[in-house]
């Protein structure tokens, strides 16, 4: 018979303990030797590899994203209006068919043709950088990496760079926590996205070109096609999937990069290691901690009772750490060849639609950095996010290296 989860023997995770990052992550590991789950503030932590895995794939466990509202008690007129069905969050029937016709812009080919243009944008970070020999690597070069190849995506120009990466802000607001403060903001920048974004649609449906906007217009399944309420969803996804991510995974890359020198030059001597450099980075330290999912219905695992409306949070830091999937998880080894996948994508439906071209850009960007930052170093403390921040990384990265490259 199922043990309702309330009565459950099990661990509590605190979020208040005064833990560095290391030490965290460690304390996570250590869980995952002895149990699968543990209590936390708003619901449960899931902490092994199968067990995210297995859990993320159920299709009765719904995404969190769409109870940040709610779980805010925040109340508005125009937030309501603007609750689109998103990818990002909405479910079955709707999830499926949105997936089903958007996927085949998403593939690799597609990341591909952006590949020489992510190198340019990293090397233009890179110039003035270089001169100096030394940069607050945050602010330089991760922050304003993503914005130029989501513009190039959309087939926005150069221009309007900056008019994006305005609105991101504040649409980001959404995962601070603090509705009531950040509400209007978030509701405005949303409302000047869209106002762009309809006389792009409407741009690209007389004159399309070889972007992501062009193709997401012409998809179809089954004579089925994005309505423009369904386009605009998905364009405010890409900039809220596509940015912040590549931004704190960038960051933390190389700081691990800055604390590991010989895989730093190992990918310098070995520029194809890249590809495997970004599966190591976001397995050791990925930006993408854990996801959320509420328990559509009753539902029973492993003979406990999940009842609905249950929160679970599947980390995917204890995850990627697993012993029983990764041998000496603890060790950052860019040449590591484990056979199974690190889990800061997600799993199951909610897989990250993005990931060939999150790869391409990091890929690109390991590249780029490695051949023009030689002797690369940390050139002072590195200052980190919040812990309780879902997407994370250094909010200050001051590093140094050769000048001149």
């Amino acid at each position: 018979m199922a043990i309702p989860i309330s009565d459950a023997d099990i661990p509590v995770i605190s979020s208040e303990l005064p833990l560095s990052e290391a030490e965290r992550r460690e304390s996570l590991r250590q869980l995952t030797m002895g149990h699968w789950i543990a209590r936390a503030d708003l619901g449960y932590v899931i902490t092994t590899h199968d067990d995210c895995a297995a859990m993320l794939r159920d299709r009765r466990w719904f995404s969190a994203l769409s109870l940040i509202a709610e779980s805010q008690n925040y109340e508005n007129p125009e937030w309501s209006k603007r609750d689109r069905k998103s990818i990002l969050s909405t479910e079955g029937d709707d999830h499926q068919r949105i997936r089903r016709i958007v996927s085949p812009a998403f593939t690799p080919k597609s990341a591909d043709r952006l590949r020489p243009f992510m190198r340019d944008v990293m090397d233009e970070l890179l110039d003035p950088v270089c001169e100096a020999g030394r940069s607050e690597f945050v602010a330089d070069v991760c922050e304003p990496y993503p914005i130029p190849i989501i513009c190039e995506l959309l087939g926005a120009p150069r221009e309007d760079w900056e008019l994006f990466s305005r609105l991101a802000v504040d649409i980001f607001r959404v995962f601070n926590g603090n509705l009531a403060q950040d509400g209007p903001k978030i509701i405005a920048a949303g409302e000047e996205m869209d106002t762009y974004m309809v006389n792009l649609i409407s741009e690209r449906r007389r004159h399309p070109r070889e972007d992501l906007l062009s193709d997401l217009i012409a998809a179809e399944e089954e004579g089925d096609r994005l309505s423009t309420d369904e386009l605009l969803s998905m364009a405010n996804a890409l900039l809220l999937a596509g940015t912040d991510t590549t931004r704190n995974q960038l960051g933390c890359a190389v700081a691990l990069f800055a604390q590991h020198p010989e895989q730093f030059q190992l990918l310098r001597e070995n520029p194809e290691l890249a590809p495997g450099a970004v599966e190591e980075v976001m397995r050791y330290l990925g930006a993408v901690r854990g996801t959320g999912r509420y328990a559509s219905e009753d539902i029973t695992y492993r003979d406990v009772l999940f009842p609905k409306g249950t929160l679970i949070f599947p980390n995917f830091v204890a995850a990627n750490h697993d012993n029983d999937k990764f041998v000496n998880p603890t060790e950052f080894d860019i040449t590591r060849e484990s056979g199974v996948p690190h889990l800061t994508f997600g799993s199951g439906a909610h897989f990250c639609l993005g990931a060939f071209l999150a790869r391409a850009e990091l890929q690109e960007a390991f590249t780029v950095i490695a051949r023009r930052l030689p002797d690369l170093a940390l050139d002072g403390e590195i200052s980190w996010k919040p812990i309780q921040n879902g997407i994370w990384g250094p909010e200050s990265l001051p590093i140094s290296f050769l000048k001149g490259y």
